[in-house]
């Protein structure tokens, strides 16, 4: 298994319409194979900094079929409006990615 994540500071205030963005958007993952899970996570509000963490999750088979997602159409489209929201963030996304060692 493969878990992607990014990491988004939302600007305060900004909450409820960065999650409309999420909702309202085409993916077509499901389209995708290896695909299993995607989630958007709510994280703490940072009021120091003015901001609320997120984070996208998606659980695939493998590595190499997320590979493959971030090389196809579906997700050149799903992506091809992101620069329109950078008001929503403090600063870009930070990605991650994680190799399962251990689980079911």
């Amino acid at each position: 298994m493969f878990i992607a994540m990014n990491r988004f500071k939302v600007v305060a205030g900004s909450e409820k319409a960065f999650e409309e963005v999420w909702k309202g958007r085409e993916s077509r993952l499901e389209e995708m194979p290896g695909f299993v899970e995607f989630r958007l996570l709510r994280g703490p509000h940072n009021a120091d900094e003015g901001y609320t963490l997120y984070a996208s999750h998606t659980l695939w088979r493998s590595h190499d079929d997320f590979v493959a997602w971030t090389k196809s159409d579906n997700f050149r489209e799903a992506h091809k409006n992101a620069g329109q929201n950078k008001d929503l963030y403090k600063g870009p996304p930070v990605f991650e990615g994680f190799s399962s060692v251990e689980g079911a």
